[in-house]
């Protein structure tokens, strides 16, 4: 899950030596923090939300191939 992320943030943003993926475990759910450089926040967000719902959403079907929960975050 984390190259998936990897791999689809880096090819949004300018900066794609500056995307940091990371993945902990919490409670039987993954979570996989995204971190950007601040110019390139906009990009990954998109408008009114729709890239991240649409990273979450592409990482939600690929998870339930292997029926695990994981959640995404951007962090700034």
């Amino acid at each position: 899950m984390v190259e998936l992320v990897r791999a689809i943030a880096e090819s949004l943003v300018e900066h794609p030596d500056q995307v940091e993926v990371t993945e902990t475990e919490s409670e039987g759910t993954t979570v996989i923090q995204l971190k950007v450089a601040e110019d390139d926040m906009g990009m990954v967000i998109g408008k009114q939300g729709r890239i991240a719902k649409a990273i979450r959403t592409v990482v939600k079907a690929a998870a339930t191939r292997d029926d695990r929960k994981v959640l995404v975050e951007i962090v700034q």
